[in-house]
């Protein structure tokens, strides 16, 4: 269990809640930018951010609960922080699987072309804000480590690092759409995401298990 000050509580949540607030968008805009470039790896995106959006609520209301509820017991903190670790990791694996059935499924059927600029700006956003994050949940752990701020730490590394390999992607797409290494480029790029998610979410489950 951790042993937060009144200020790194406030600190955190903050931060949970700037970070929920900037994640609700993104789908929407993904979404959009799916239908615009009609992109394998746009398309895996939109999934992936659509369920880290209910991990992250889930991190949210349990750090809540666990580090304001004065009358939760020991037993349930640890039992709700243990819920918020698992949602981050089943939140990454889902991501992953699903990106990866989509890549096969979707391979024949590639078609170059379409509007990929929305999908770069908003990977680019992305990445930048999710280092950000990134970066500041790091710090935070190094100060005092908590289950729900640890997960994520690993969740927005995962998501940083998803952003740059959808960026050089969709780079591909920009640069020439139809030459013959784009569909590959397209494909394997979701499934570097996917193997990259999985793996990520593995080291979420350990990290929750070891620690809670």
């Amino acid at each position: 269990m951790s042993d937060l000050s009144p200020e790194q509580i406030a600190s955190r949540e903050k931060t949970l809640i700037a970070a929920l607030l900037l994640s609700m968008w993104a789908p929407l805009a993904t979404g959009i930018a799916v239908v615009l470039s009609q992109s394998t790896t746009q398309l895996a995106d939109f999934i992936r951010r659509s369920v880290e959006l209910v991990a992250l609520f889930i991190s949210w209301r349990v750090f809540r609960v666990v580090e304001k509820g004065e009358e939760t017991t020991v037993k349930k903190k640890v039992r709700l922080e243990r819920i918020a670790g698992f949602s981050v990791a089943i939140a990454m694996g889902i991501s992953g699987a699903t990106m990866f059935i989509v890549t096969i499924t979707r391979f024949s059927t590639f078609e170059p072309g379409g509007n990929v600029y929305p999908g770069m700006a908003i990977a680019t956003l992305g990445f930048l804000t999710n280092s950000w994050f990134w970066r500041r949940y790091t710090r935070m752990t190094r100060e005092n480590f908590n289950i729900v701020i640890n997960s994520q730490r690993l969740l927005y590394r995962a998501k940083a690092m998803v952003d740059l390999v959808v960026i050089i992607s969709l780079s591909a797409v920009l640069i020439d759409p139809t030459a013959p290494v784009t569909p590959y480029m397209d494909s394997l790029g979701s499934i570097a995401v996917a193997f990259y998610l999985l793996w990520s979410g593995f080291n979420n489950l350990k990290a929750t298990l070891n620690k809670a």
